[in-house]
Parts: structure tokens; C-alpha cells; sequence
């Protein structure tokens, strides 16, 4: 008992999460339909990524980028690199995907550079980063993706809605970095060239080759949106059994649980007629409030599921689902990922990180949310 509750200290979000399925199941008796609504193939997505980048880190795939940061000689400048590496990431790789890979990059370096201290701040302004920079295009976020697949959109469309804001935040990570060093913008960062990017072992050259093929695959999974996503998780199992099996032992399932417990509820909430007849009543011409407050309760990625059937302003419905994770915490999906990644590191730290994380995070979101509002009112034309 006494280990159960050491584990479920160090995982407050997972007894949540599974609370929460077991409450909707209670709503909902599961069922062959429910199960099929979850979206395995975001779950699928998930696991392969988490578990190719197990291997980057075991195999110091991340070298080039830690000898280039080594490079950089100011701590405005270096932090400046890591929020804008998640920025324009997101996009592409997804936004927790991009916190995967930067989150433990940045931890990494302010403690080669014995700069602890920014390291709550600057991880929280990338967790913006994620949030924000991952809006602008279809396939940076699983909300958006799930909405963008839904809605019928063209890509342009979606793009050029999700712009104005995109630039907007973009602007202001600047100034919140800035505000960060205001009392010495020019403090030296004291990283050499080398200090932190390890060496390449000749011996391991396969393993390196494997993961980053591996990695190639799983983008292209999320970029095509294929519907054989599950041969990719077949694919990536078995070049990692072939590769270093230990990998699969190293793999977040409790993240992997975490996000399956989510999805059982919204599953389960949007399968109960008195629950749809409810949200349809009070979420068409409130999109944007409505899915940022309900995000609080289950994070945007199941309120995505749980609203889009209806929204009537899928432009409301973006905006507020990319803005859900300013608030809190549990508002999205990819700031759940930052906070493990940092209490792994840090056990018994994250009330402190859940601390530093909203102020930032709030303050953020006091100066987007009214021009957010605004924009999403036209819709996407």
C-alpha cells in the first residue's frame, strides 16, 4: 500500500483520469460502439513516438542539436531557441510531440549551463509554445486534426483562420522570454561547444539509423492520416524488439493510460442522451467559452469529441480548444506530458510546477483571449 501511494503521488493525473472513466461508465454501460469511438489511432500514435524517442535519448540522436545549442551564448538567446524549436515543431510533429523532445533537451542544458532556476520557466513558455504554435496547422494538435477531418475544411482555410492568432502569440513569447532576463538580457549562458553533446559510438551507428527511420515512419503516419496506422505500431515494435527490447520496458504507459481513461469518458458522456441533449442546448453560439471551461474538466482533446457534434462556429470551437491549455493544467493533453516529464526528473516538485506553470500560463492567456474571442466570432469563411 505504501508503494501504491509513493506512485499515485508521483501520477496525480492518473487516478483522475481513471476516476473519470469509471464515473462515465456508470453513465454509459461500456459497449462494443464505445470502444470503437476511442481513438486508438491517436493512442497508437503516441506509443510509437514515445517509445523511438526512448531510443533518440538512449542513442544521443539529439547530439547536432545539443552541439548547436553549445553555440549559443546568452541565456535570452538559448531560451529563445528552445520555446521557437517547440513553436515551429509543433506544427508538424504535433504539439506534445514537440514538448517530448524539447522539455528534456531544456532541462538538459540549463543544468550543463548551472542555471536550474529558469528551467520552470522557460519549460512553461514552451508548454505555450506547444499550445500556440501547433494552432496554425491541421495536423499540430489531435483536436485539431480530429476537427480538421471532421469539418471538411480545406487546408487553407484552416491555415489561413488560425493565422492572425498564430502570429499574435508568436510575438508574445518573445516578450515573455525577454521579460524573463529584463535584469541582464546578455547573462552567458557558460555552455562550451561540447559540454553536453555527449559522443556517437561507432559501435551503435545501426541503432541510430533504426530510430531515426522509425521516427520518419511515425510522421508519416500522423502527416497522411493513413488508416493503416496499426501496421506502423506492428512496424515500430518489431524494429525496437530487433533493435534493444529494454526500450519497451522505458515506455510512459502511464501517460498511454492517462490518455486511454480520457477518451473512455468522452466516449461515454457524448454516447448518453440526456448528456448530448444537454451540451447541444447550451454549445452552439458558445463554442469559444464552452470548450475552453470544459477542457478544464477533461482536457480539449476529449471536449473536442464531446462538442464538435454540436458546434455550430468551428472557428469558435478551434480557437477555444487551442486556448483550453493556457488555463490550467488539465486543460490540454500536451501539458499533462510536460508535467511528467518534469517530475520524472524532479520527484516531489510538482506543486511547484503546477505553480510557476498557471501564472505563466494565465498571464498568457489574459492577452489572447479577448483578441481570440473576437477573431473566432466570423467563423471560417
Amino acid at each position: 500500500m505504501k508503494k501504491l501511494f509513493v506512485f499515485l503521488k508521483k501520477e496525480p493525473m492518473l487516478p483522475v483520469a481513471v476516476a473519470a472513466a469509471a464515473v462515465s461508465l456508470l453513465i454509459t454501460p461500456p459497449t462494443k460502439a464505445l470502444l470503437a469511438e476511442i481513438d486508438w489511432r491517436t493512442l497508437g500514435t503516441l506509443f510509437m513516438m514515445l517509445t523511438v524517442l526512448e531510443g533518440f535519448k538512449q542513442e544521443n540522436i539529439f547530439r547536432p542539436l545539443l552541439r548547436l545549442t553549445g553555440r549559443i551564448r546568452s541565456m535570452a538567446g538559448l531560451s529563445l531557441f528552445l520555446v521557437f524549436g517547440v513553436f515551429f515543431s509543433s506544427m508538424f510533429v504535433t504539439n506534445d510531440v514537440s514538448l517530448i523532445v524539447f522539455v528534456p533537451l531544456t532541462i538538459l542544458l540549463l543544468r550543463a549551463a548551472d542555471q536550474e532556476k529558469y528551467i520552470l520557466p522557460v519549460i512553461s513558455m514552451e508548454n505555450i509554445a506547444a499550445v500556440r504554435g501547433s494552432l496554425l496547422t491541421p495536423f499540430g494538435s489531435p483536436q485539431n486534426l480530429f476537427i480538421y477531418g471532421q469539418s471538411g475544411m480545406s487546408a487553407w482555410q484552416f491555415v489561413r483562420f488560425m493565422f492572425p492568432i498564430w502570429i499574435i502569440s508568436g510575438a508574445l513569447l518573445v516578450c515573455f522570454v525577454l521579460a524573463l532576463y529584463r535584469k541582464n538580457v546578455k547573462m552567458r549562458t557558460g555552455l562550451g561547444k561540447t559540454d553536453v553533446a555527449g559522443e556517437w559510438l561507432p559501435a551503435r551507428r545501426g541503432r541510430r539509423i533504426v530510430y531515426l527511420c522509425l521516427f520518419l515512419l511515425v510522421l508519416g503516419v500522423i502527416v497522411s492520416r493513413t488508416q493503416y496506422w496499426y501496421i506502423a505500431v506492428a512496424v515500430v515494435v518489431l524494429g525496437v524488439l530487433f533493435t534493444d527490447r529494454t526500450l519497451l520496458k522505458k515506455t510512459d504507459y502511464v501517460l498511454l493510460v492517462t490518455f486511454f481513461c480520457f477518451f473512455v469518458f468522452s466516449s461515454s458522456v457524448a454516447a448518453n442522451p440526456a448528456v448530448a441533449a444537454f451540451l447541444e442546448k447550451i454549445v452552439a453560439g458558445h463554442e469559444y467559452i464552452g470548450s475552453i471551461l470544459l477542457s478544464q474538466v477533461i482536457s480539449n482533446v476529449p471536449a473536442s469529441i464531446v462538442l464538435y457534434p454540436f458546434s455550430k462556429n468551428m472557428g469558435a470551437l478551434l480557437y477555444g480548444l487551442d486556448s483550453a491549455g493556457l488555463v490550467s493544467l488539465i486543460g490540454s493533453l500536451a501539458s499533462v506530458i510536460n508535467y511528467r516529464i518534469y517530475v520524472r526528473e524532479y520527484p516531489g516538485r510538482g506543486g511547484i510546477f503546477i505553480k510557476v506553470f498557471t501564472l505563466i500560463s494565465l498571464a498568457f492567456f489574459a492577452l489572447v483571449a479577448l483578441p481570440g474571442y473576437f477573431i473566432s466570432k466570423n467563423g471560417i469563411g
